[in-house]
């Protein structure tokens, strides 16, 4: 191994993914020939160090220059499939389309970050790989099963994609237009579109009654962007996991600090943890700040390059939190 390959970012899979437990039954089956080419495609792409990465990053953030965001998304590529390959369970059709998402995922991603943060590229892509595949299962799971037949599912999907391709192209995805270039029937089309519109509604609308309120709810509903909402859950996902492998090793007066104050909304006051515990408020400080002390050096253990990514609404500890001293 080269002094080159100790660098490359350790968050990527060294290995080309056909060598990835190639016995396992749940790898997606290398007789798929789309897939297997796929893969072949992708092993030619070189992986690069962190470094490099860096470099690339800061460059396309200062220019935008396209050649550094396609290295940087080809580089990548192979942590698609790693992390689609965790997505399989939830999804028994064609695991192209994982694939096929969380690249977009990974454009997205590119587009999005922030070189200055010191946080590996690899590391946040991830998020919004898991954030496009998880948009895609959640839309896509319950309409597989509106299809009674393999054409009618067959056709779901590839509508679904006609429809973007002809946006893509600047092109209204009228029925005729798509009947002609899936060469099915404009009846069928309509009935798909019906279909897949009708289960655009929430799953949380009332079924009975007429008033506005209640019409409203059937319609789709609008919020904030699923990949952001996604990418924040596993960022709380991945919090919660540290802190609980933690928690195991606090006393009860830590534990009870940790859960009232330093994750709670509406954090207790000291005095009312030293009544408790009948302890003098001083004390309760002082075990506040060796807590923290504790749960930094356990993040940084845990977390070693995102140390200062959570900020803002993601900082969840700090030692100048704030919290009222009374």
């Amino acid at each position: 191994m080269t002094e080159h390959d100790n660098d490359i970012d350790s968050d990527a899979p060294l290995l080309h993914p056909l060598v990835l437990l190639p016995e396992d039954k749940n790898l997606p089956a290398l007789s798929n020939p789309a897939l297997h080419r796929y893969l072949q495609e992708i092993s030619q792409y070189e992986l690069l160090s962190r470094e490099e990465t860096e470099e690339l990053a800061i460059h396309f953030q200062e220019t935008g220059d396209p050649d550094a965001a396609y290295r940087l998304v080809s580089s990548n590529l192979r942590l698609v499939v790693k992390v689609a390959m965790d997505f399989q369970k939830y999804w028994m059709q064609n695991f192209m389309d994982l694939i096929q998402e969380g690249n977009v995922g990974l454009v997205q991603a590119t587009k999005k970050f922030d070189p200055y943060r010191g946080v590996k590229f690899s590391y946040y892509a991830a998020y919004w790989i898991r954030a496009y595949i998880l948009k895609f299962i959640m839309d896509n799971w319950r309409l597989v099963k509106i299809g009674t037949t393999q054409a009618q599912r067959k056709l779901f999907f590839s509508l679904n994609k006609e429809k973007k391709l002809l946006e893509a192209q600047g092109f209204k995805p009228e029925v005729k237009l798509l009947a002609e270039r899936l060469n099915v029937k404009e009846s069928e089309v309509v009935e798909m579109n019906q279909r897949m519109d009708n289960w655009e509604v929430s799953l949380e609308s009332p079924v009975r009654g007429d008033s506005e309120d209640e019409q409203k709810s059937f319609l789709p509903q609008e919020g904030p962007d699923i990949e952001e909402m996604v990418a924040s859950q596993e960022i709380r996902d991945r919090l919660a996991d540290i802190i609980a492998g933690l928690r195991s090793q606090l006393n009860d007066k830590e534990v009870v600090i940790l859960e009232t104050r330093l994750l709670n909304d509406e954090p207790q006051t000291l005095q009312n943890i030293a009544d408790q515990f009948a302890i003098s408020r001083e004390r309760v400080r002082q075990i506040e700040a060796n807590l923290l002390k504790k749960l930094k050096k356990h993040f940084e253990k845990e977390l070693p390059d995102v140390k200062d990514f959570f900020s803002g609404d993601h900082m969840v500890l700090k030692a100048d939190s704030g919290f009222s001293d009374t």
